[in-house]
């Protein structure tokens, strides 16, 4: 049959854009990191509702682009100018301008996890140790503000495809489960289920009739992917 394996890195964003809205673009454009933003294949830098851009998990201050951040770029030094005339009397000194409000940092989280660890063969019960390892993904999710979270299962080619997307779909549903029974709002949380369509390993890697062998080769197509979006205060 099958296991899964969480994969993908479907990103952090705000409420407005929904955890749905984020899926329909991860599902139409490859997002590449570089630079401390997310952009997409043609290098445009990807933006939220609000137009602020994404900025990736490895994104510093030396990063920022005059395009996305234009306050941390450093500015080139004005020539100097010709001092004014005197006036016949002073003026006023004019007020500092009022700090711009900094607006709150995108983040895409994405974890794979092998289904191999969180559930027995053919199962869709989360056993101890994959309830170990959801354990670390919802501690790293405390200081995150989350706008949704996206749960797919995929399986191995094993067995039937009506039979591996059913059981994809309901080892999504532990998952969602077990985040909501932590404090995760259950509205926050979409899943799916994609049964053996979607295979990591190439054609043909893992020929032959079930075996252990053939078994073990497809553990990496047996995962469930967790993608979790939201933002962090700067």
């Amino acid at each position: 049959m099958e296991n899964i394996d969480v994969r993908r890195s479907r990103k952090w964003r705000l409420t407005t854009i929904g955890a749905l809205a984020f899926a329909a673009v991860a599902a139409n454009a490859i997002a590449q990191q570089s630079g401390g933003y997310i952009t997409d294949q043609s290098g445009a830098v990807w933006k939220n509702g609000f137009g602020s851009c994404w900025q990736t998990g490895s994104w510093t201050t030396a990063s920022a682009s005059e395009e996305c951040d234009p306050d941390l770029v450093p500015k080139k030094a004005a020539p100097a100018k010709a001092p004014p005339p005197r006036a016949t009397s002073p003026k006023p000194a004019p007020r500092a301008p009022a700090p711009r409000a900094v607006a709150p940092k995108l983040v895409a989280q994405k974890a794979t996890l092998s289904a191999d660890a969180l559930f027995d063969f053919n199962q869709s019960s989360l056993k101890p140790a994959g309830k170990a390892k959801l354990d670390e993904l919802i501690s790293s999710m405390k200081a995150i503000s989350i706008d949704g979270i996206i749960a797919v299962g995929h399986t191995d080619r094993i067995g039937s495809d009506a039979y591996n997307l059913k059981l994809s779909q309901r080892r999504a549903e532990s998952v969602k489960a077990y985040l909501v029974s932590h404090g995760v709002p259950a509205n926050r949380i979409s899943t799916d289920g994609k049964g053996k369509k979607d295979p990591v390993t190439k054609p043909g890697a893992c020929k032959g009739p079930k075996s252990k062998k053939v078994i073990d080769c497809l553990q990496p197509d047996r995962r469930v992917v967790i993608e979790v979006i939201g933002t962090r205060a700067q």
